[in-house]
């Protein structure tokens, strides 16, 4: 694969169990970011010839999209109301289609921690959404590919 445009990004949700999951994907997304970075600890030691040495520590993952405001898209009510509720949602962040051999993608179950409102004059409404990692006891998120 040379590259992938943005717009051939998938973002899909789980509407069934982590075993067993459905992905629908959510088409009602404008922009997606997923920075992923490391806490440092600190491993220096005097035989460092004087620079710090780090390790990597704590990993931290935050999904930020925009959805063009619509009370009766049923994904956005979804997501509405896991903020309103403080429910997990679980996603995947693909390349492509989830379900083609060789895309790859970041799998979490998340807590909605942002859902926010734009309302600027020249644009559609819109709500910014924020999810991070959380709790679960199906284990930590995952960098998968698709296989057969």
């Amino acid at each position: 694969m040379a590259s992938v445009l943005g717009l051939d990004g998938k973002l899909y949700y789980n509407t069934a169990s982590f075993g067993t999951p459905t992905w629908t994907e959510i088409t009602n997304v404008k922009d997606l970011d997923l920075p992923m970075e490391k806490s440092e600890a600190d491993v220096t030691t005097r035989n460092n010839g004087g620079f710090r040495a780090v390790r990597g520590a704590l990993k931290s993952a935050t999904l930020s999209f925009g959805m063009v405001y619509d009370p009766t898209d049923t994904i956005w009510e979804a997501i509405r109301d896991a903020f309103m509720n403080n429910t997990t949602v679980e996603f995947a962040v693909a390349d492509g289609a989830i379900a083609t051999v060789g895309t790859e993608y970041f799998r979490a179950e998340t807590e909605i921690m942002k859902f926010g409102r734009s309302e600027q004059l020249e644009q559609a409404m819109m709500s910014d959404v924020e999810a991070k990692p959380t709790y679960t006891t199906n284990g930590p998120p995952t960098w998968n590919e698709t296989s057969s």
